[in-house]
């Protein structure tokens, strides 16, 4: 259909789509959502690297989705060779919106223009782990005791024969699913593998987007740098959504993490293939530092101390390996290897490498070792691609400076390099309030904890319960605890390492209240009535450590240091729990940030208030009350109480 004008027709297509086709469908037409999806149409056909910061509400799926297949017509019409899109986000979550929602309405919409005569495919690819191995499941099943399991463990086992992936699989017991997933080494050489066919399949030229997380994109840029065989299909464009996510991926696939599981991981092992001492020997000596790594991280507990627990685990993985090493399967040699090259490195150190904890999605720590320079590994392997790549995120820029990302990901002073913000379009001065305290809590204060959680307990009182605190720490989160209960009499959950157990409770309790810390800062969505207060202790500024120190070493001054690096961190992290309360057109909260550092008048209102969307301020309470008076239904002040 691209013959006169090809590009002008790619750019008519979307104008179509969001001008006339969505809104016919009932989907309001947004100016910001039409204009960035022409942006990101020009970024693919001009072969740059565009960072894309999108507020909460301006469509940002649909925009580089729409984009994306106008990008693929016109490369047919154009004569040129089939090539996928792929798309990289940072979570499962989001990989199945696009799979089961975005992709089959979009579809519906180009079918319906004539751009398209059948539906559009797609296929989700993930790292092995996340899939069944036949082999390994026949054995699991023939040696399971039915009959002790837990009833809902056992169906979601059973259905493995009729599920290869097994995130699509609700119930199961992360036992059952280490014992069937796709081991690292996989040999068993079955043409009848379903995980095999599925690869096969995955390299079929008729998926016009292959959907993956940023750990396999990368996995599969570092293979192509090293002439390996690709992972993913030669694709034409890419796509990194939930890009603020993609450091801290980079940091992982070129270093190296330990965690409890991979300890763990492997006495199970040594256990199934009944080398029975060896596993024993295992346990006992890596029982402490198994015990502080399943733990949430403290910040202010000493690294050199966690990594003294390794040496003794280091002297017993090396008498193992000498021993049975030869003799285990290729599976289990593997993760001895992989075990024994991680527990060395963290025990001997690396001058090129920069080692420091931190707390990961399930509550617990990760031991982190990566190399210093991280951003000539990304020019080098994913930057240097010669295609077009659009990245995107509600946190990637400060205001309108993405300063920071770029440097962050050796982006800066690339000439590919473009940057737009698309502002939300949710009326944040009619539905959100600030809330500055007049007499903040004063952290060098001795009671400091009491008094914080007397302000807290006021705030609470003052909007009926629906709140979520979110803490900078576990220890900060704990201690409020302790105090707060008796003062509320609203239901109070606490975030744990079972964190989704929680955060379900805490959805189903409406007019509850959650104190959380960790992933829940960017992780999850509490849309409607559920979140009505979200209340911030304090700014959170990045704690100190390895790679913190080693930045430090590139700037000349430690102000300096603090206006280019901790600073704009703050902003980004604050941006990101902000973005936990408003999630649609409709919601309405008020924000309450108690840091006595940023009240007004004070060093960090004005980054503070620079981070978030145009509000409303108030320090008064009862102004807070009548707020939420005013935009609440009556049903809503009779949740909660106990």
């Amino acid at each position: 259909m691209f013959t006169k004008d090809n590009r002008q027709n790619a750019h008519n297509m979307i104008d179509r789509i969001f001008k006339t086709i969505f809104p016919a469908r009932g989907m309001a037409e947004r100016l910001a959502q039409v204009q960035l999806s022409h942006q990101m149409l020009d970024t693919m056909l001009d072969d740059r690297i565009s960072l894309y910061d999108a507020g909460t509400g301006i469509g940002k799926t649909y925009a580089y989705l729409a984009a994306g297949m106008a990008f693929i017509l016109f490369r047919a019409a154009m004569g040129l060779a089939f090539r996928p899109i792929v798309i990289s986000t940072s979570s499962i979550a989001l990989q199945r919106a696009i799979m089961d929602e975005y992709i089959p309405i979009l579809s519906i919409v180009l079918m319906e223009g004539n751009w398209i005569t059948a539906p559009i495919r797609a296929v989700i690819r993930k790292g092995k782990a996340h899939y069944v191995c036949d082999m390994r499941l026949e054995r699991r099943l023939q040696r399971a005791n039915f009959q002790k399991k837990n009833p809902k463990a056992a169906l979601a086992l059973l259905s493995l024969r009729d599920h290869l992936d097994m995130d699509e699989v609700p119930h199961l017991s992360r036992y059952d699913r280490e014992r069937v997933s796709v081991p690292p080494v996989c040999d068993c050489g079955d043409r009848n593998c379903r995980y095999r066919k599925f690869l096969g399949d995955s390299f079929e030229k008729r998926y016009q987007f292959q959907i993956c997380n940023h750990n396999l994109l990368l996995a599969d840029a570092i293979h192509r740098s090293q002439d390996r065989s690709p992972i993913l299909l030669e694709h034409s464009a890419l796509v990194i959504d939930e890009a603020h996510k993609l450091p801290e991926a980079a940091r992982q696939m070129f270093g190296v993490t330990l965690c409890a599981d991979d300890i763990q991981a492997m006495i199970r092992d040594l256990r199934t293939e009944q080398y029975l001492l060896a596993a024993e020997a295992l346990a006992e000596c890596s029982g402490p530092v198994r015990r502080k790594l399943s733990e949430p991280w403290e910040e202010e507990y000493p690294l050199e101390m966690l990594l003294r627990l390794l040496v003794l685990l280091n002297k017993s993985l090396r008498m193992i390996q000498r021993q049975i090493g030869t003799s285990l399967t290729l599976a289990s040699q593997s993760r001895m290897e992989a075990l024994e090259a991680a527990v060395s490195l963290f025990c001997d150190g690396n001058p090129n490498m920069v080692f420091y904890a931190m707390a990961n999605e399930q509550g617990s720590t990760n031991l982190c070792a990566t190399i210093s320079d991280l951003t000539a590994q990304l020019k080098a392997v994913l930057w240097e691609q010669p295609y077009g790549m659009v990245l995107t995120s509600g946190t990637i820029a400060v205001g309108r400076n993405f300063q920071r990302y770029k440097e962050e990901t050796g982006l800066y002073g690339d000439d590919r390099v473009t940057e737009s913000v698309s502002l939300s379009p949710f009326n944040y001065r009619q539905n959100c309030l600030l809330y500055f305290p007049q007499h903040p809590p004063q952290q060098q204060h001795e009671n400091y904890y009491h008094h914080l959680a007397k302000e807290v307990a006021a705030l609470i009182k003052a909007v009926h319960g629906h709140a979520l605190v979110l803490f900078t720490s576990y220890a900060a989160m704990s201690a409020v605890k302790d105090r707060l209960t008796g003062m509320i009499d609203y239901p109070l959950f606490t975030m744990s390492r079972n964190a989704i157990h929680t955060l379900e409770q805490f959805r189903r309790t409406p007019g509850s209240v959650l104190l959380a810390t960790g992933s829940v800062w960017e992780g999850f969505d509490f849309p409607g009535d559920c979140v009505s207060l979200l209340i911030i202790p304090r700014l959170p500024f990045p704690r100190p450590d390895a790679m913190k120190e080693k930045e430090r070493e590139h700037y000349p001054t430690l102000r300096a240091y603090i206006r280019a690096v901790v600073i704009p961190e703050m902003q980004i992290k604050l941006k990101q729990g902000f973005g936990r309360a408003i999630r649609t057109e409709t919601d309405t909260c008020v924000v309450a940030i108690l840091d006595d550092r940023a009240t007004p008048g004070r060093r960090y209102f004005g980054a503070a208030k620079t981070a978030l969307p145009d509000m409303r301020l108030t320090s008064s309470l009862s102004e807070m009350e009548q707020f939420i008076r005013s935009v609440k239904p009556d049903g809503y002040f009779r949740e909660g109480r106990l």
